[in-house]
């Protein structure tokens, strides 16, 4: 094995080796600390996959998707999914996290970390386009850190990366970057995967994407009317190839429209054959898999995942404010029903901590029982003797957060909260999901427990909540705590720093958290390469039809 590697990985061999780890933890972190997805494959005593025959792959046609189209303008503020689907075809990542949260190179060649997790090399790919002609290189990578560290583009990406300033990045030639950090931080090649961080072209970009849409992608931009449709047409001189060794992408163009919020019309489109893909990225997918699970005519690939609903409460507005409040609604939920009649028991129960069973560095934790006598005793401790009433904002797209809403209305009222449950369109929740002081927020998946927790739960450098902080919940013990898990490769020894994070928000913390989910990709039979993603992402530029 020539491949030079990261120090750290002989431990991580031996935890392995020791039980610590199993094999697929073992290949994400040898694969974070700079390890190819094969050399780390190899070393954890697993077969390669086969490889793809040559012209097994039938090339051409259009792939219809039903798909939210949104207002696009700046991809780094992008705070949902479905636009991200139809512009990842048109720009790219520099890394690319799979189902099985395996980090991998993209517009990187490949990537190394020092010793102490400080100094990261961005070593790109050279001979690489973008759409318009332009060549893609390091400037290009500077200038899109620079937008997502700017506070005026007011990017999540900058609460991300909390441990970098703009002046630490470093172009050492056309194509390598360096990356100089405050904190060690073992998670940055996935962090680069987050969804607004699109890589931009610094000579077009001025802040509107579909005014100058050049990126690296396999796909250009034919058509894009916000609220109707997107229609991608291929590229004839993309730089990647597939599996089978031949010219991505397979399709000739791909049309993205929007049906909508409702289920009913989408699932009768995909089983006339009027649609090939739906896209629940951004829409509640359970009506849809109860319908066609068992449906002849398509395929459901289910993912289980770190994703979940959140029920947040904004503690700088009253009455959530006050800590015993809050933890008077959290113990309204009552856990197992919600999860039953809310999403068919197609997920796991959560405990009011924003971090995942699933995730590696989770601390198992006491799942709270629905408790309505303690809440109201602790209403009556708040000052609500006579109860309280609430208004509970919740996007009608998502048939599982209405109904979330509905059984936590009526499980809550024996303590005394009145909830008026005001639903409104998806889109008009996103406009203000930051704003409501009572909301359920849909959150995507996240491969490690470090990512929503620096996204949604610290402040900046001047103690202000950073841009996806919701509830403005900023704790000084919570934040020192958090940093350190960032620097931390040990498992074992993040885990221990976890248990404290996780008692901490589960007792003073801002969000309730009932359950996490699973999600399916819906496709009609005669697609082929489509793969689940635990966030719901649709990599296209290798997906064909038969």
């Amino acid at each position: 094995m020539k491949e030079k590697m990261h120090s750290a990985v002989r431990e991580l061999k031996n935890d392995l080796q020791k039980g610590k780890m199993t094999r697929r933890e073992f290949i994400r972190f040898s694969t974070l600390l700079g390890v190819s997805a094969a050399a780390a494959t190899q070393l954890a005593g697993l077969a390669l996959p086969a490889k793809v025959l040559a012209g097994s792959v039938k090339r051409g046609g259009t792939l219809r998707v039903a798909s939210p189209v949104h207002k696009v303008t700046h991809p780094a503020q992008f705070s949902w999914i479905s636009p991200t689907n139809q512009m990842r075809q048109v720009a790219e990542y520099l890394t690319y996290t799979d189902g099985d949260n395996i980090t991998h190179p993209y517009l990187l060649e490949n990537w190394q970390a020092s010793d102490d997790l400080k100094t990261w090399t961005l070593n790109l790919r050279k001979g690489i386009r973008h759409n318009n002609g332009d060549l893609f290189n390091a400037d290009d990578v500077v200038f899109t850190f620079n937008q997502w560290l700017d506070k005026d583009v007011g990017s999540s990406m900058k609460g991300m990366l909390s441990y970098l300033d703009a002046g630490n990045i470093e172009k050492v030639s056309d194509y390598q970057v360096k990356l100089h950090l405050k904190n060690p931080e073992i998670a940055v090649p996935e962090h680069l995967f987050h969804y607004p961080a699109m890589v931009l072209n610094h000579r077009t970009f001025e802040g509107d994407f579909i005014k100058a849409p050049h990126g690296t992608g396999p796909y250009t931009i034919e058509t894009y009317l916000e609220g109707e449709r997107c229609v991608l047409k291929r590229r004839k001189d993309y730089w990647n190839k597939g599996a089978d060794g031949s010219p991505l992408p397979y399709l000739d163009k791909l049309e993205f429209i929007d049906m909508g919020t409702e289920m009913g019309p989408m699932i009768a489109a995909i089983q006339a054959g009027e649609i090939d893909l739906l896209d629940f990225s951004d829409i509640g997918g359970t009506e849809a898999y109860q319908a066609l699970k068992g449906d002849a005519r398509v395929n459901v690939l289910a993912a289980t995942t770190n994703q979940t609903r959140i029920l947040r409460m904004r503690v700088d507005m009253k009455p959530w404010s006050d800590n015993r409040v809050r933890s008077a609604l959290k113990l309204c939920q009552h856990r197992e029903k919600i999860l039953a009649l809310a999403y068919f028991g197609q997920g796991m129960e959560g405990q009011d901590v924003h971090v995942s069973p699933k995730h590696p560095e989770y601390c198992p934790i006491d799942t709270p029982e629905y408790d309505p006598m303690k809440a109201k005793q602790l209403l009556e401790q708040a000052g609500y003797p006579n109860g309280l009433d609430v208004n509970l904002a919740v996007g009608s797209g998502w048939s599982e957060i209405v109904r979330y809403a509905e059984i936590l209305k009526q499980d809550a009222a024996p303590a005394g909260f009145r909830i008026n449950i005001q639903t409104m369109p998806n889109s008009q929740y996103w406009e203000k999901w930051t704003e409501v002081d009572l909301g359920i927020t849909t959150w995507a998946h996240r491969p490690v427990g470090t990512m929503v927790p620096n996204l949604a739960y610290v402040g900046d450098e001047n103690g202000k909540p950073v841009a996806w902080n919701e509830t403005r919940w900023v704790d000084k013990e919570y934040s020192e705590l958090l940093t350190r898990a960032n620097g931390t490769l040990d498992v074992e020894a993040r885990r221990k720093i976890f248990c404290k994070l996780e008692k901490i928000q589960q007792e003073r913390g801002s969000i309730g958290n009932a359950f996490w989910i699973n999600v399916w990709t819906i496709s009609r039979k005669p697609v082929q390469g489509v793969k689940a993603h635990p966030s719901l992402y649709l990599k296209l530029d290798d997906v064909w039809i038969s």
